[in-house]
């Protein structure tokens, strides 16, 4: 075989078993590693590398070489997983870097960080001025994570004691023309019912919408292949209170209407019922 030929296969064989050892290893995004599963990450990813170049080596040295690297750092991670103090021991602890407004300068000193790049850890949390901050700590992966004192933190519907109707995860319900049904079972709504909401916002068939995302409270968004078709964004919830309005609308009329007592107090009654239950959702329905 040539040399070439040689190194085509070697490559391959190495960029396998990294994938194969990538995926046992687990996810992890890379800022939430630590520095030692970091170099650790560089080791394997070299290993392959010179498997790839080094065919004065055999590939099942490079190939153990490269299962030790990974093999490692998991058994250290479930060992983590059981004990708190070794994993205090081999990942360390978050260091107090500001603590009641005060910059601690010793542990600036520890982590080897200066005040521009402390200045630039605060930036990136949106914090340019000190005064802001209650508190700030270093985390065991480098980042800072930064606390706002209460008076110039963003008010939330919490403080202003608004109710707010909880909302779950959207899901996906047509991708690339296809319609996901178990995505859209699972959020309790049928094929009818979204080709209705397609329609609505100018799609006559799955096939002309490239992506399709249902939130839980009934909220369809649409983007469609042509691009030049012009989508309105209706929403289920207005939808509901319009018909609510027209029942109550309709009921004040039958009153009206009515001549025996007994219904007319009756049709009188349920309109009240129905401009306070409107009344009630008006905070929802404006979401």
């Amino acid at each position: 075989m040539t040399e070439i030929g040689t190194v085509v296969i070697r490559g391959i064989l190495g960029f396998i078993v990294l994938f194969i050892l990538a995926r046992l290893m687990g996810k992890k995004h890379l800022t939430d590693m630590t520095y030692y599963e970091y170099i650790v990450g560089i080791a394997i990813g070299s290993i392959a590398a010179e498997l790839t170049f080094g065919t004065q080596v055999r590939v099942s040295n490079f190939i153990v070489g490269m299962i030790i690297w990974a093999l490692l750092p998991m058994i250290i991670s479930q060992i983590e997983l059981r004990s708190f103090g070794f994993r205090k021991f081999s990942e360390g602890s978050p260091t107090v870097l500001i603590e009641k407004g005060k910059v601690y300068e010793k542990n600036l000193k520890k982590v080897s960080l200066t005040i521009d790049e402390l200045m630039i850890h605060l930036r990136q949390k949106d914090v340019f001025k000190l005064s802001d901050v209650e508190s700030a700590v270093m985390e065991k992966n480098g980042q800072v994570s930064v606390m706002k004192h209460s008076n110039v933190q963003p008010i939330t519907s919490k403080d202003m004691g608004m109710p707010v109707q909880p909302e779950h995860q959207p899901r996906i319900v047509v991708m690339d023309g296809n319609l996901m049904e178990k995505n859209l079972s699972e959020l309790g709504y049928n094929q009818e019912w979204l080709l209705n909401e397609l329609n609505n916002q100018g799609a006559n068939s799955f096939s002309e919408v490239f992506l399709a995302q249902v939130d839980s409270k009934g909220n369809v968004y649409i983007d469609l292949y042509n691009d030049q078709l012009e989508m309105s964004q209706i929403k289920q919830k207005l939808l509901l209170a319009a018909n609510i309005k027209q029942l109550q609308t309709n009921l004040m009329n039958f009153s009206l209407q009515a001549e025996n007592e007994e219904a007319k107090e009756m049709y009188k009654n349920q309109a009240q019922n129905m401009e306070t239950l409107l009344d009630n959702m008006t905070a929802y329905l404006k979401e």
